[in-house]
């Protein structure tokens, strides 16, 4: 990373571009340092995921979180079902039975959130109007896949591989459906009155021993306590991170934990993309590169056509269209925890997973190449063709204080 990442940047394709192409050089067809390892590196790295989303969910205070419901469940909904809609005909046509077109489409709906707000954050555009509206549809999308693993095993057509505990297996997965749905509601409760009520208190009395290595061992501690909050009744620990980080954000140690954490979610999202880039089945591409390529392509070009409709939808204008499509045209980190659980509970058949793993690399390896081409092809192109208006500066109600220069 090193070496890879600096190297990017100075070409101008982006730190995530660089990581994945160390993974690449990592893996077992180039140099094979990583091998087989790479699923249980990745599961390690998706630390790095979860601690991305306790920060951006630290920079959301609930009222404004509430203003967003908008564009979360009306657009990041229309975003799902309408990938859904579009690519499940398509696998019909290539003879795919009905279930299992369905749940390829779905899972194909899933973006990658590490990718895309890393590369939005870097370029300072989560606060534009696509950079909000890309979050968004993320977030929905996040929520979505709990209620995707429940819909899955509806949807199976063969018998399942095997029976296995890395995905969604958890402490109540043995309980009655009720009884699952009362748990996982009351740890949501737990973790927004822990943060209320625990997590305040705690930083306070941390921070008046004066000692900074305790203050980062609590602030990791929170994270990771969530986490295994989340993961023990089967939801996504991401998610959970994210409801932590919004109930902190009010909280007066908000900016320190920031500061705290920012280095290890760096970091662990670092190995998240070069776990990603030693994972991608080069000699299954090597194979049949032009249908794997292709492939990836269709898949990039359906998820643009309904990420213009959503934009469209949404009011966006043609630049922040453009960079909301291409922000999220790629299939995401959730699609290979999607299709492993399609495999093992014979929703799909691995002939049908194989190909699918090494598009999605494939397209999250491509989303570095498409941004380039926004930012330097066509948003000049469409920010010259935009007619100049107002700033869509939201009045919060707060005052504004001016200080020094």
């Amino acid at each position: 990373a090193v070496l890879a990442v600096p190297i990017a940047a100075r070409l101008g394709l982006g730190s995530v571009l660089g990581y994945l192409l160390a993974g690449v050089a990592l893996g077992p067809w180039v140099t094979g340092l990583v091998g087989t390892e790479s699923q249980a590196v990745q599961h390690f790295a998706e630390l790095g995921v979860v601690m991305m989303l306790f920060l951006v969910g630290l920079e959301l205070d609930p009222q404004r979180l509430w203003r967003l419901r908008v564009p979360v469940f009306g657009l990041g909904g229309l975003q799902v079902l309408g990938t859904a809609a579009v690519v499940a005909p398509v696998g019909l046509l290539l003879g795919l039975p009905w279930q299992q077109a369905v749940a390829t489409g779905l899972i194909l709906a899933m973006s990658s959130t590490a990718i895309a707000l890393q590369s939005l954050s870097e370029r300072g555009l989560l606060g534009s109007h696509a950079g909000q509206t890309t979050f968004a549809i993320l977030l929905l999308q996040d929520v979505a896949v709990i209620p995707l693993l429940a819909l899955f095993p509806l949807l199976a057509t063969l018998p399942a591989a095997h029976a296995t505990d890395d995905h969604g297996a958890s402490l109540i997965a043995h309980l009655p459906a009720w009884t699952q749905a009362v748990a996982t509601l009351g740890a949501i409760l737990a973790v927004i009155a822990l943060g209320r009520l625990v997590v305040s208190p705690l930083m306070r009395a941390v921070a008046h021993t004066g000692l900074r290595e305790l203050f980062l061992a609590a602030s990791l501690l929170i994270v990771l306590a969530v986490a295994a909050l989340m993961s023990s009744v089967g939801l996504s620990a991401a998610l959970g991170a994210f409801i932590a980080g919004v109930v902190l954000a009010n909280s007066e140690y908000r900016h320190e934990l920031v500061s705290d954490l920012e280095p290890f979610k760096g970091l662990l999202l670092g190995i998240f993309f070069m776990a990603v880039g030693a994972g991608i089945d080069l000699g299954l591409i090597a194979d049949a590169p032009l249908t794997l390529i292709g492939l990836a392509l269709g898949i990039l070009a359906l998820k643009v056509a309904v990420l213009l409709g959503v934009a469209r939808v949404g009011g966006l204008g043609a630049e922040q269209t453009s960079l909301l499509a291409v922000a999220l045209a790629q299939v995401g980190e959730f699609a290979f925890v999607l299709l492993g659980f399609a495999a093992d509970n014979g929703i799909l058949p691995p002939d049908a997973t194989r190909p699918l793993v090494a598009a999605t690399a494939l397209s999250m390896a491509a989303t570095p190449f498409l941004l380039l081409l926004h930012f330097r092809v066509l948003a000049p192109r469409l920010t010259a063709a935009t007619p100049t208006r107002a700033a869509a500066v939201q009045d919060e109600g707060h005052p504004v204080l001016i200080a020094g220069y």
